[in-house]
């Protein structure tokens, strides 16, 4: 069963986007990234794209 996050459809805060921004630099996977977050992976690759972002594509 996936993971449930109680955070579903909230904005996304200033210290979220900028710790997106970092984790995204540093080349960490997507699944490591929506956790270190609490969100789910899809809603960090929909923001990610939007700010432009390339997260790697490790597992």
């Amino acid at each position: 069963m996936a993971e449930r996050f109680e955070r579903h459809k909230q904005p996304w805060t200033t210290d979220e986007v900028q710790k997106l921004h970092t984790l995204a630099r540093k080349g960490m996977a997507l699944k490591a990234i929506a956790k270190a977050l609490t969100r789910s992976e899809e809603s960090v690759k929909v923001r990610a794209k939007a700010d432009g972002l390339k997260i790697a594509k490790k597992y």
